[in-house]
């Protein structure tokens, strides 16, 4: 029984795929060895504190609230990140985080509510301050302000990543002098994930079972055959779809990439917020009538590819991939087995993101203890609230 990894990526002429190389599974996959290699997991990210997932060296880009959009978009680009805790300078406090998401909802409310030339001259003295109003104009829920001490345990800072929906979570201290708050750094998913990865060694080795036995991550429903869209509840884009279209399923859904997919279902790509980011740095924003396939062809070439994998993969095998290269999802297809049984090779079948195998790890039971606890009654007025 084998599985693979393989990452696939477009060219401007054509597309090519890049295989990784073949993993064997283990013959004899062990139910118990599997479950006390999570507890051993568990119980180690309860040992360790925020801090111990600090990488030697990081920088921290904090984003003053009265900054404009675009220069705050340069500086993003500039340093190679796609979010930055936002810092209110008026009452010296955090105000949240900046994603590319804020940016997103900005796209869609000019698309709606004005012309071109109208937002490109907004943009340049547009604040980060004033996108909490876009998103009050969009019927948008305002992103919560979830911090963790840095001195907290991995366990809980896990639990509200996965309770509250987020994709990283700003590590706040307080100066003693001055009792203001401190942004100390921010804790992602693919930090955490990475550090269970490098220090986990001998548990992974025993998390041999399947993708598709563990159930890991949103699958194309078996009822959504003949349906309008066939492939649901994933969202999908097709080569001739519109950089917009695809901008709303953004906003909508909340996510940051949708599949690429032939008429077949075969995976061809990938498009991503971050793709639409680079058009609105580039001041192209009537680049959204675009179809994905002209969009793509605007990539940078360094594009690291689509990460594709089998539900014959096992989980031991994706965290080890994530401990190799920087890895923000995995798309699921038909591998040798589905085409065995008549399907196609490629096909779509599901995503995993950072979030889904978060989740698995830290353990649905444990989640769900803290959400009922966080919806008893106000002895905990302070206790943030999930994001929808």
């Amino acid at each position: 029984m084998s599985s693979a990894l393989s990452p696939t990526s477009t060219s401007k002429r054509k597309l090519s795929t890049r295989r990784r190389g073949i993993s064997h599974l283990p013959p004899y996959q062990s139910q118990e060895s599997h479950d006390q290699a999570l507890t051993a997991i568990r119980t180690f990210l309860k040992s360790r504190t925020n801090y111990d997932a600090f990488p030697v060296s990081f920088r921290l880009i904090v984003l003053d609230t009265k900054l404009n959009v675009k220069k705050a978009l340069q500086c993003l680009l500039l340093n190679g990140v796609v979010s930055a805790p936002l810092w209110n300078s008026d009452t010296s406090t955090f105000a949240g985080m900046l994603t590319v998401l804020d940016i997103i909802h900005l796209i869609q409310y000019y698309y709606h509510t004005a012309n071109w030339a109208t937002a490109a001259a907004d943009v340049e003295t547009f604040r980060l301050e004033s996108l909490r109003d876009i998103e009050k104009e969009l019927g948008v829920a305002t992103p919560p302000l979830h911090r963790e001490h840095p001195a907290s345990s991995l366990y809980d800072a896990a639990k509200l990543l996965i309770q509250t929906h987020a994709r990283r979570l700003p590590l706040l201290d307080n100066d003693t002098d001055t009792g203001h708050e401190v942004i100390v750094s921010v804790l992602t998913q693919y930090r955490l994930l990475k550090f269970i990865s490098i220090n986990c060694i001998k548990e992974i080795q025993q998390l041999n079972l399947s993708l598709r036995k563990l159930k890991i991550g949103t699958y194309v429903s078996r009822d959504s055959a003949g349906s309008d869209n066939p492939y649901h509840p994933i969202a999908t884009a097709k080569l001739s779809t519109t950089v917009f279209d695809v901008v709303h399923m953004f906003s909508e859904r909340s996510i940051s990439a949708v599949p690429v997919i032939d008429d077949d279902g075969v995976v061809l790509n990938m498009y991503e917020t971050v793709d639409v980011i680079t058009l609105v740095r580039l001041g192209a924003y009537q680049s959204l009538d675009l179809t994905i396939s002209e969009a793509l062809a605007k990539r940078s070439p360094d594009f690291p590819g689509v990460i594709i994998c089998t539900a014959s993969d096992s989980l031991g095998t994706l965290l080890e991939l994530i401990k190799k290269r920087r890895v923000h999802r995995l798309v699921v297809v038909e591998g040798d087995e589905e085409e065995k049984r008549g399907g196609k090779k490629g096909r779509l079948l599901g995503i995993i993101t950072l979030s889904d195998v978060l989740r698995y790890v830290i353990g649905a039971v444990a989640i769900g203890d803290a959400i009922e606890q966080e919806e008893e009654p106000p002895q905990k007025p302070d206790t943030p609230a999930p994001a929808p």
